[in-house]
Parts: C-alpha cells; sequence; structure tokens
C-alpha cells in the first residue's frame, strides 16, 4: 500500500464526533451557572454519543442518603445534527427526551435554569 493509499485510507473513516475533550470541559464549565444546588459539584462523563451529568442528592428525595444520582443524558444525534437532552425518570430508571436543540449552549441553559425541576430535583 503507497503512503497517499494509506493517507486517504486513514482519512476515509468516520471519527466520533461525541464524546469529546472540548465539549466535555463546556458543559463542566457551564453547570456552574446553574440556579439550583450550586453547593454540590455535579461529574460530567463521557459515554456513547454524549455526556453524563450526575449529582449528589442533596433534596433526598430520589437517594434518601445523598448518594450520586443521573442528572442528565446529553446525545448528539448526527443523522439530524441535533443535540438530544434527557431527564431522568427515577421511579422507571429510564431515560426521556425532554427537548432537541441545534446548539449545545442552548441546551446547557435549559439544564441550568430548570424551571420545573425536571433535572435538579
Amino acid at each position: 500500500m503507497s503512503v497517499a493509499t494509506a493517507r486517504r485510507t486513514s482519512q476515509d473513516k468516520p471519527v466520533a464526533a461525541h464524546p469529546n475533550e472540548l465539549d466535555l470541559r463546556r458543559i463542566q464549565s457551564a453547570l456552574k451557572g446553574r440556579e439550583r444546588y450550586r453547593y454540590v459539584s455535579p461529574n460530567v462523563s463521557a459515554v456513547r454519543d454524549g455526556y453524563l451529568i450526575r449529582s449528589d442528592c442533596c433534596s433526598r428525595k430520589i437517594d434518601p442518603k445523598g448518594g450520586e444520582i443521573d442528572i442528565a443524558l446529553i446525545r448528539w444525534d448526527a443523522a439530524i445534527g441535533e443535540w438530544r437532552l434527557m431527564a431522568k425518570d427515577h421511579k422507571t430508571d429510564g431515560w426521556i427526551e425532554e427537548s432537541r436543540y441545534a446548539r449545545l449552549p442552548e441546551l446547557l441553559l435549559r439544564i441550568n435554569n430548570d424551571p420545573d425541576k425536571r433535572f435538579w430535583q
């Protein structure tokens, strides 16, 4: 195989856009501006096609012991070029799609404001 063929072959391989370190840091930084439970430090981790936000359960409504719970799941839908924001249904232990966004900053505003307490319970 020639060098040119090797380069072309390696460049043709699809690269997963998400998760990536830059957006992980953007999410971590944006969460500092949230309105609820500002005294806890949420954890953001990379998952397939996106990011998982977890935090200590301060209200103890979900976990009476105050353990770490799922807050939100953010997924990039490459097929349509949108971010999917999902809230955790702690009763069924499943994820419910809450909304879709063209841009990550708009999605992060929704998580941070959370007027109906879907995320920061």
